[in-house]
């Protein structure tokens, strides 16, 4: 780190903490001034770790008064200070039992109480706890009181692989929500985030009055830092840094606004001497969309272009889990495009960025292989085999990498009669191995291609097909090609056929155009 740099905030939630201790820190206080001037009950949906508990932090701070550590801040010369309310803050933890998400909100509770020097009845009812902390704490300051929220939904999130426990567990946090409703005469502001956004029929049935910001464009760029971020504030820390790769790399989470990078790669990055690597999705991908995807027969390449209603991507049920819903949400997909359709919004999702696309298809492979350690000897092969366009090679691969199939792992009895879920092996294999570009179901003017590999000068187009014949002929006679004859780089056509009482390859052939 060159000197006179500001230090990096990795891992640091505490707004105080990072404006004192002199760390990096970008400005989020117009986001803040602009929302509790706009709202009184809001919730913001993002990601696990996008920022959401330093900016609820930094709205304690605002709320509570404390002015002087706002200085050269956007809100400093515009949010009246001196006005201070009492702030209820409570940050869930994880619990693997409605006893211990119980434990732990009258952890919080208790936590305000002392905080706030009231104290509440002994009568062991949580959402009497909480309704009589509000309301002391409004009557002792004559101030209405603010309400911080994070991770509001983390106790099911954590839960979703035992599927009665999540149900109490919404159960329990409804009952605590409705406390807010309920008592809207002693509230100023109340803030929720999470990386759900739950039906408002299950959890927030007593909060219908909560509005979502998570895809209004005014605060598309409330969590995350955007390219303007990185060109500025934190070019002095990549010097020498391609700005190119790294914004393929980390960048692209898009909530109507400025795309933005996840800060947590951004600043493990530069920590770890610009080494390009999966951070954020390192830090934990749930077991449970191995789950979804297992349940169903998911063709993963349709993630690339994937079009959802409006109401898909904005509701989380647990007792209907929607796999895209669940990607969305926790930011394995982001927003690629939105389209009005008359009187209806929809949107094209697809990966936000390569880390998370190699990432996501890694993990998946690990799932589908007996051994993990099959797939990385299988992917550096095919890597070698497609930089000098040996393609006779190729077809022994493929069936090395099939063979190593872990098939039980599947509940559908008819997973290997699914075109699909071949594609999708190839297709996670070529991503997982970090090819240049690899498309999937690109469209031409007379069809789509199954997959598209791009690798230095060189374009590989695969056709698949499953108890049938022709794979090779499709490509010949639709002529898929064409699109790419205007590229000056080498194509070559290659058909994959599979067999699904063996299901391995059983017929392959290429050509080069």
């Amino acid at each position: 780190m060159k000197k006179n740099l500001k230090k990096l905030p990795i891992g640091i939630s505490t707004f105080s903490e990072i404006i004192k201790q002199d760390y990096l820190y970008i400005d989020k206080t117009k986001e803040a001034y602009e929302l509790i001037n706009s709202f009184k009950y809001a919730f913001l949906s993002r990601p696990r770790r996008f920022g959401k508990s330093l900016f609820i932090d930094t709205l304690q701070e605002i709320f509570e008064g404390n002015k002087e550590i706002f200085k050269g801040l956007y809100i400093y010369d515009k949010w009246d200070f001196e006005d201070k309310y009492p702030v209820i803050k409570i940050s869930f933890g994880g619990s693997r039992s409605v006893e211990e998400l119980k434990q732990n909100i009258f952890k919080n509770l208790n936590s305000a109480q002392e905080k706030l020097g009231i104290e509440c009845s002994k009568d062991n009812d949580y959402a009497n706890c909480f309704a009589e902390l509000i309301k002391k704490s409004y009557e002792k300051y004559q101030k209405p009181v603010v309400i911080l929220v994070d991770e509001y939904d983390k106790a099911i999130l954590d839960n979703i692989d035992q599927m009665e426990v999540a149900k109490e567990s919404r159960e329990v946090l409804k009952i605590l929500y409705t406390q807010i409703k309920d008592n809207d005469r002693y509230i100023k502001f109340a803030f929720l985030t999470g990386v759900s956004k739950f039906t408002k029929a299950s959890i927030f049935s007593g909060l219908n009055n909560l509005e979502d910001i998570s895809l209004t464009p005014k605060f598309g760029t409330v969590c995350g830092y955007t390219q303007n971020d990185i060109e500025t504030t934190f070019l002095p820390y990549l010097e020498g840094v391609d700005l190119d790769k790294l914004q393929s790399w980390y960048n692209g989470y898009n909530f109507l606004n400025d795309k933005v990078y996840n800060p947590f790669d951004i600043l493990l990055f530069i920590k770890n001497n610009y080494l390009f690597d999966n951070y954020w999705f390192n830090t934990g991908t749930p077991s449970f969309l191995i789950k979804l995807f297992k349940q169903e027969n998911y063709n993963l390449t349709k993630f690339e272009n994937l079009k959802v209603g409006k109401e898909l991507i904005e509701s989380f049920d647990i007792e209907n889990i929607s796999l895209e819903t669940v990607m969305f949400q926790s930011g394995y997909l982001t927003i690629k495009e939105q389209i009005q359709r008359r009187n209806r919004i929809q949107y094209i999702l697809t990966f936000p960025n390569l880390e998370t696309k190699m990432s996501f298809n890694n993990y998946l492979l690990n799932y589908f292989v007996k051994r993990p350690t099959d797939a990385l000897p299988i992917q550096n092969n095919l890597i070698d085999l497609l930089e000098v366009a040996n393609l006779d090679d190729v077809e022994q691969t493929l069936k090395s990498l099939f063979a190593s199939i872990a098939y039980n792992n599947f509940t559908k009895n008819d997973i290997d009669e699914y075109e699909g879920f071949y594609a999708s092996v190839v297709y996670a294999y070529f991503v997982g191995a970090g090819f240049d570009k690899v498309l999937a179901e690109d469209v031409t003017n007379d069809g789509r291609i199954d997959l598209s590999v791009f690798i230095d000068d060189k374009i590989y187009i695969f056709e698949f097909k499953v108890d049938t014949k022709g794979a090779l002929e499709q490509i010949k006679t639709k002529e898929y090609f064409q699109k790419y004859l205007a590229s000056g780089k080498e194509i070559y056509i290659v058909g994959v056929e599979f067999d699904s009482n063996s299901r391995n390859v059983v017929g392959y052939a290429w050509e080069r155009v």
